[in-house]
Parts: C-alpha cells; sequence; structure tokens
C-alpha cells in the first residue's frame, strides 16, 4: 500500500472536484494477421485496412461503470492516421469526477476498428478497475491485455480483465509491481542501477509482448501533484452516524452537467433579436404600464452595486427611450449593454449621446473598472468638468485611483501628438509679424472644449489651472507611484508615473511656478525625513530625543532648508498656508511608539500652523476617512443641518510618512482624570449662570451637535478600536474622533457596541432624560436620513477605491462597498430607517462589554505610562 504520509483523501474534497483523465499511449504486440474465412465471409473486410500491410487506423472507446451499469457517456480518442505502430500518446478526460465514483468503478477500453460506412469492427477489449486493492486510485503507467474480437465488459465479474492472475511464464506483472514499488519509494533508488534497471524492464516487456497471442494497450493514469508534493487519492466511505444523523434542512444534490459552460443558444438568440436594429424603430413609442413603470422606478433606485438581472436589462433596454429623460437611468441602461456586439454598441452610444445629462455624483460609477469602454469614460469626464474646484478636491482621490483603468497607450499617443501640434504652432506665431500667445497646454483641449478629452489630460488640464488641486493632484500621483507592495499592480504604478511625468512637462506658463513650488516641497519633505531618521537614533529617553529635534531644527547647518528662496513655501498639507520657517523651540514629540513631531510653521500672515509629522506610519486610510468625513459635513451643510464636525487635514506624502493637521483639544480620558466630568471641563472654560448645567448654552448646543455627527459617521464607515483616548474634545465644546486604524466594521475589542456613545458622553449631555440627549437623538437620525439619500456618491467612492493599497479595504476588496452599504440600510424606508437608528442607540447606551472593556484600556493605559 501507498504511503500513508502521501495519501490525499480527496473523494468528497471540494476544492480537488475535478474530472478524471487517463493517458491512451501504445498498442503492441502480435501483428494482425489475415484471416481469409472472414475476408470471404464479408468481403469489405480487406479495404478497412486492418488486414492489410501498414497498420489500420485504429481508435479507443473509453467509458465507466459500476455494477455492469455506464456512470457516464462514451469518450472517443481522435482521429490518427498510423503507419508502423499505433500509438495515441494522448489524454482522454472521462465525463465523471473523482468525487463521484465508487469503489467498484471500471474502466472499459475498446479498440476499434473502421471496416466499412457507418460500420464498426471491435478489434478488442480491456478493463481496468480505478481503485486497487485498498482503494487507491491507480498512477502511473499499466500494460492492460486486450482480448481479441472482444467489446469490453464492464460487468463485476469481466470476461475481459487487462490484469490476469501471473503465470510462470509472464514476467510483466511482477516487474511492473516492483515498478510500482519504487515509485512510492519502497525501494531505496540508486541512480546509475536504475537507469539500467528500467532499460532492461522495457526490452523484458517489448519481448513478453512479442510472444504473447495478445495485444497490450498502455494506459497511463494521472499523479495529483500538490505543491511539489505527489498525493495519493483514497476512496473514502463516511460512517453511518455521520451519513444518517438528523439534519434541519436536507443535503443539497448536486448533478454535474457538462453544457454548463457552454452558450445557452435560446438566450443568445433572444438578446440578438431583442437587441436588434429593427427593434429601435417599435421601442421608440413604447410606454410602460403602471405596473412595469413602477419596476423600472424600482431598478432606477438600486444602488450602483446592485447586480440587474435578465428580465430586467431587457426591461430597461426595451424602454431606453422612455427613461432617457431621466438622469438616474443612464447608469442602469449602460450596464445592460454588451459591449461585445458591434451593433448594440453603436445604438447605445447614440442614446448616450441623447440622454439627459446625468450629475457628477453618478458620472464617478462610469470610471471604474466595470466601463471600460473609451467612450463612457470620455463622457463621464465630460461631465466632471461641470464640478468646480473645490467638488473636483473631495473627489480627487478617488479620481487618482480611476487612472488604473484608463487605457494609456492612447493616453501617450494622444499627448505626443498634441505635443508636436503644439510646438509647431508655436514655431508658425514667432515667424508671423503679429505673434499671439498660445498656451502650451493646448495638448489638453481641443476645438470641442474639451468634450473628448480623456480622465489623465481633464486633471493635468485642471491642475495647470488651480494651485491647490495641483497640489493634492501631486502628492495622491507621488504616493501611488512609490507603492509597491501589490505585483500585480505593477503596470499600474508605471502608468500613473507616466501621468506624473506628463503633468510635470505640460500646462501654461502660469503652473511653471506651481511646478518650481512642487519641487521644492518635495525637496522639503525628504529633508524632514532625514531630521526624523537622526532624531529617532539618537539614544536615550524621550526628552533628549526632544532636545535633540530642536537642536537640528535651530541648525542651519544640518538643516538646510532656505524658506526665503522660495519666497514662501506653501504647505503641502495645507497649500493655502504659506511658511516661513520652523520655531525650534516649539517642536516636539508625542509619547507614541513612532515617536510622531508637532510642528510649529511659521507663516507669512504672522501667524502660527501647528501640523503633526508622523514618519514610518502609512496615513492613506486616514487620509481616505477624513475625506469621506470631510464630504459627508459638506452634504450635510447643503441641506441646512451644520454638526460642527472636525474634518481635520491629513496627507500622506508617501506610504512611509505624511501630514496631520494639529487641533488643539484634550482626550476625554484626559478630561474625566483632571476635571472629573466633560460638564466640568465646560463650565470650566465657558461658564454661564442662565445656560445649562451653568455651561453656556451654546457651547452645548456644539457638543450634542459633534456627538450626533460623529456617532452617526463613525457607524457608516466602520471605525473600530473606539475608546476614550482617541476621542478628542475641544474647549469650544467641539467632539471628534482621530486614528482610524479599524474601519469597515473591523475591531480589535471583542463586542464593540455599534456607536460609540459611552456613559460619560450621555451625562454631559444630562442622562438618557434629559432634553439635550433627546436632541442628540433627533440630529442623529436627521443626519442619517440625510446621507442615505446621498448613497450613490459614497458607494461610488468607496468603489474606486477597492484597488487602493488601503489596508482594512486590501484585506476583503470584494466586500468593502457591500459592508458600507449595508449600514446604510437602503432596503428600509425613511421611517423604518429611524427605527433601526433607534435601536442601534439604545444598544449602544447600554452595552455593558464596551464599559468593561473601557476599563480594561485604562488599566492598560496606566500600567503603559
Amino acid at each position: 500500500m501507498d504511503n500513508l504520509n502521501d495519501i490525499f483523501h480527496y473523494v468528497y474534497s471540494s476544492s480537488l472536484d475535478v474530472h478524471v483523465q487517463i493517458k491512451i499511449g501504445t498498442l503492441e504486440g502480435l501483428k494482425l494477421r489475415p484471416e481469409y474465412d472472414k475476408i470471404l465471409a464479408d468481403p469489405m473486410l480487406k479495404f478497412s485496412g486492418l488486414y492489410q500491410q501498414p497498420c489500420a487506423d485504429l481508435m479507443v472507446m473509453c467509458q465507466v461503470f459500476s455494477d455492469g451499469r455506464a456512470l457516464s457517456l462514451p469518450v472517443w480518442t481522435s482521429y490518427k492516421p498510423f503507419t508502423n505502430r499505433w500509438n495515441w500518446s494522448e489524454w482522454v478526460t472521462l465525463l465523471v469526477m473523482y468525487s463521484d465514483l465508487p469503489r467498484n468503478a471500471l474502466l472499459a477500453l475498446t479498440v476499434y476498428d473502421c471496416v466499412g460506412p457507418n460500420r464498426m469492427k471491435p478489434i478488442g477489449g480491456t478493463t481496468i478497475s480505478l481503485f486497487g486493492k485498498h482503494g487507491v486510485f491507480r498512477q502511473g503507467m499499466l500494460d492492460l491485455k486486450v482480448w481479441p474480437d472482444k467489446v469490453a465488459d464492464g460487468s463485476e465479474n469481466t470476461t475481459t480483465p487487462g490484469k490476469t492472475p501471473e503465470d510462470g511464464k509472464q514476467r510483466m506483472q511482477r516487474l511492473a509491481k516492483l515498478t510500482k514499488k519504487h515509485r512510492n519509494g519502497q525501494l531505496p533508488e540508486v541512480d546509475w542501477l536504475d537507469r539500467l534497471t528500467f532499460r532492461e524492464i522495457e526490452l523484458i516487456n517489448e519481448t513478453e509482448k512479442r510472444s504473447s497471442d495478445y495485444l497490450y494497450l498502455m494506459v497511463e493514469f494521472p499523479e495529483i501533484t500538490l505543491d511539489g508534493v505527489v498525493h495519493s487519492v483514497v476512496w473514502y466511505e463516511r460512517d453511518g452516524d455521520e451519513v444518517y444523523q438528523f439534519r434541519a434542512q436536507a443535503d443539497l444534490v448536486v448533478v454535474p452537467d457538462p453544457e454548463i459552460l457552454q452558450e445557452n443558444l435560446v438566450e443568445s438568440k433572444h438578446h440578438k433579436l431583442a437587441r436588434s436594429l429593427r427593434s429601435g424603430l417599435s421601442d421608440k413609442d413604447a410606454k410602460p404600464n403602471a405596473a412595469v413603470r413602477d419596476t423600472l422606478n424600482t431598478i432606477v433606485a438600486y444602488p450602483p452595486t446592485q447586480q440587474l438581472t435578465t428580465e430586467e436589462q431587457d426591461l430597461v433596454w426595451k424602454f431606453r427611450f422612455y427613461l432617457s429623460n431621466q438622469k438616474k437611468a443612464l447608469t442602469k441602461f449602460l450596464k445592460c449593454v454588451n459591449w461585445n456586439q458591434s451593433g448594440e454598441v453603436r445604438q447605445a452610444l447614440d442614446m448616450l449621446q441623447n440622454w439627459a445629462p446625468m450629475e457628477v455624483e453618478d458620472a464617478l460609477q462610469l470610471l471604474s473598472p466595470a466601463f471600460s469602454h473609451p467612450c463612457v469614460r470620455r463622457y463621464a469626464v465630460t461631465r466632471l468638468k461641470q464640478a468646480p474646484d473645490e467638488d473636483l478636491l473631495l473627489y480627487l482621490l478617488q479620481l487618482v485611483q480611476a487612472l488604473k483603468y484608463e487605457s494609456f497607450d492612447e493616453i501617450t499617443e494622444a499627448y505626443k501628438k498634441s505635443q508636436t501640434r503644439a510646438s509647431n504652432e508655436s514655431a508658425l506665431t514667432t515667424a508671423s509679424s503679429d505673434p499671439k500667445p498660445i498656451p502650451t497646454d493646448v495638448s489638453f483641449e481641443d476645438s470641442e472644449n474639451g468634450k473628448n478629452m480623456d480622465l489623465a489630460s481633464f486633471l493635468i488640464h485642471r491642475a495647470c489651472r488651480n494651485s491647490k488641486l495641483a497640489n493634492y493632484f501631486y502628492w495622491y500621483l507621488l504616493t501611488e507611484c512609490e507603492d509597491h507592495d501589490q505585483q500585480q499592480q505593477h503596470q499600474q504604478l508605471k502608468q500613473d508615473n507616466k501621468v506624473r511625468s506628463m503633468y510635470l512637462k505640460s500646462g501654461p506658463a502660469e503652473s511653471q511656478r506651481t511646478q518650481i513650488v512642487l519641487q521644492a516641497q518635495q525637496t522639503f519633505i525628504d529633508k524632514l525625513v532625514k531630521l526624523m531618521k537622526m532624531v529617532a537614533r539618537e539614544s536615550g529617553n524621550r526628552k533628549k530625543k526632544i532636545e535633540r529635534l530642536q537642536a537640528l531644527l535651530a541648525d542651519p547647518d544640518t538643516f538646510k532648508m532656505n524658506f526665503s528662496s522660495f519666497d514662501p513655501l506653501p504647505l503641502p498639507l495645507d497649500p493655502e498656508v504659506h511658511i516661513r520657517g520652523i520655531v525650534a523651540e516649539k517642536a516636539t514629540l508625542f509619547k507614541s511608539a513612532l515617536m510622531p513631531a508637532r510642528l510649529t510653521f511659521l507663516t507669512t500672515s504672522g501667524t502660527e500652523y501647528v501640523a503633526i509629522f508622523k514618519n514610518g506610519d502609512d496615513l492613506r486610510q486616514d487620509q481616505l476617512i477624513l475625506q469621506i468625513i470631510t464630504l459627508m459635513d459638506k452634504l450635510l451643510r447643503s441641506e441646512n443641518l451644520d454638526l460642527k464636525l472636525t474634518p481635520y487635514r491629513v496627507l500622506a506624502t508617501s506610504t512611509k510618512h505624511g501630514f496631520l493637521q494639529y487641533v488643539e483639544s484634550l482626550p476625554v480620558a484626559e478630561v474625566l482624570a483632571t476635571e472629573g466630568s466633560i460638564q466640568n471641563f465646560f463650565r470650566k472654560h465657558h461658564p454661564s449662570e442662565t445656560g445649562p448645567y451653568g455651561i453656556a448654552s451654546e457651547i452645548m448646543d456644539v457638543y450634542v451637535r459633534s456627538c450626533a455627527g460623529y456617532c452617526v459617521i463613525t457607524y457608516l464607515l466602520g471605525v473600530g478600536d473606539r475608546h476614550l483616548d482617541n476621542l478628542l474634545l475641544t474647549t469650544n465644546g467641539k467632539l471628534f474622533h482621530i486614528d482610524f486604524g479599524y474601519i469597515l466594521g473591523r475591531d480589535p475589542k471583542p463586542l464593540p457596541p455599534p456607536m460609540k456613545l459611552s456613559k460619560e458622553m450621555v451625562e454631559a449631555m444630562g442622562g438618557v432624560n434629559s432634553e439635550h440627549y433627546h436632541e442628540f437623538r433627533k440630529q442623529c437620525y436627521t443626519a442619517f436620513l440625510h446621507l442615505r439619500r446621498h448613497a450613490n456618491l459614497i458607494l461610488n467612492l468607496f468603489s474606486l477605491m477597492v484597488d487602493a493599497s488601503v489596508p482594512d479595504i486590501a484585506l476583503e476588496p470584494d466586500k468593502a462597498v457591500k459592508k458600507v452599504q449595508d449600514k446604510l440600510r437602503l432596503d428600509l424606508g425613511d421611517e423604518e430607517a429611524v427605527h433601526y437608528l433607534q435601536n442601534l442607540l439604545d444598544l449602544s447606551v447600554t452595552a455593558v462589554m464596551a464599559a468593561l472593556v473601557e476599563q480594561l484600556h485604562k488599566f492598560a493605559q496606566y500600567w503603559r505610562k
């Protein structure tokens, strides 16, 4: 028996549920002689080739049997013209899977010859069991005895056995058993001796075959190799207790369908008839009835992640002219198009030109990898042109990610041609008597005002006209170009490098100043990283490292950064802030493991701007979450709902370092430790005799609103690891969250509450029965309903980030968007959504496990100090 360590229990393993394969080798043995009595009985035999001097053109039929019944359809070898010997050397796939094989499965092989029109004569047959006597599936090559003039018998007591009991005269089977032992490692391997032995075995087998009265068919069974190790396939039968145990639901019976991956001709014909050019004449006047209209409205209201069924696609296509007046319906229509059918594509592009222009937030969906046709993506760019620069900044992070899905061969070629055209026009203008200035960015804007722009050209075009947009576009691109963590994205990163190269070489004359500033910012960041590494190498405690940091910043020879030469330098974190230098004596390091630096910058307006520089940390996840919070804040403000959020700025200047805006505040844990309660903290800074709880009324209003805003937003984004040390409080009443290392439902703490709403936060409002707490709940409901109405925009932005190297998205990129969609509960109406949020708030307030974990965190922080 094979080595038990190499046996792989396979039959009931779905991971290796594949069809059985065998290899038909050669047919050797006694040369067929003319049998004149047969030829006289059937004169057509002499023309079949079977009794002629050359080899006849034979074929082998393979079929699996069990208990005398066929388990699969027969499979034939391909036709081959033979000359001197029969040698197929062909792998044949049997129409049965390993997991479907019974223990007594037999393989029946019959050799046939064509002896006339529609006539096949059996040359001989042979049968072999697929499993050996120990239940192990056969491996390697076997020589099977072919019984002449017989069809292979698949019954249990077969009359055509391929392996017969060994008689004293045959050595073939005895040598085959020894060869099997050698293959299984039961005999020692001696390289030089093995080569001589196997050569001698081949000669013995050939001699035995030639002296035999039978033909022999060589068959090879495959070897199952996993991770370079050969495994055996063992037949396995479950115990009776396992088979007959009680089940609440019946087991699913899997029926193999060999046509499952083939084209459904009926559906294909229906699709072509429904999308034919002739149907357009009748579809123009098609009007839906009330029931169909409701169905269409439901389809249009689907979230962008919803996949349309075949029936829904046909319905949208049929009433495409009726839907062409609805902006929201365009993305659903484009999902129905089969972009591999040229006729259908022509109709779709004609409809695209006549459709009601979609909103900018819906156009973002057309830039996802689901839409690859260049005309559709360029149409999305024309809609983005309607967005002001302020809105474009909110989507810029995702638009840079969307560059991965562009066709950069076309972009590069168009860029080269436009550069040549621009240089030629510039030469003609110089030679004329009345020269007119020609902007050098003509390469990115055509005569139709950029209607046919690709995404890369559009972003460069807009960045060259807005220094703030140019700043973030450059740093987003730079970070993507440096990201080489995922090997499959190298080509995409090269494309990002192409865009950055084109960006630095393009733009009007006024953008040349921007390019110089960007290079200066890069130099500044490089020197700052070098300085932080020098501080990290400094031996000693945190105090000594701070002294070293201040000394290096104050030393002009060490920190060689002459701000005056840039007159002044826009800060990469916020390019509207122009800095002249760093106040060395105010620089400090935080207590965390990476010891980020808090730097105070001098601005041109005479004020100070404080920022945090982190080295050794990837800030792209925080950057994404703060971008979404900034977007949600704007969406809520557009609905006249100001929740006093604090969307501080975050910029990843690399995959290993970046800036964060510093907001003067204190952790809630420190407030409770020093003041005893949040109300005492507010009374200390904003006392009022007429206000609630002795606190100014506007401070309590700001606190309640900010608590409501962050409770809803952190719930929607699935922010985890919430404790009182990463909840910060300002003196003017704003509460906000920091440290977004866990998002989309990930949390290192067991059984986290759905929302971060601790007992101390509720007590600051006056308790669960207070008027301020009821106002807090109302603000939560209102914010939740408003953000649900902008679900398409939020989901589209996350869809464009699935291939980004954001840690918690990269873990399950196929589920990231679905997690956000589930939190929005788009399947509920507004009233049901309010009741759902009410239950979440009640669960969060009464969460006992969260309070216990908070106490454990306090102890951990105490001992860490």
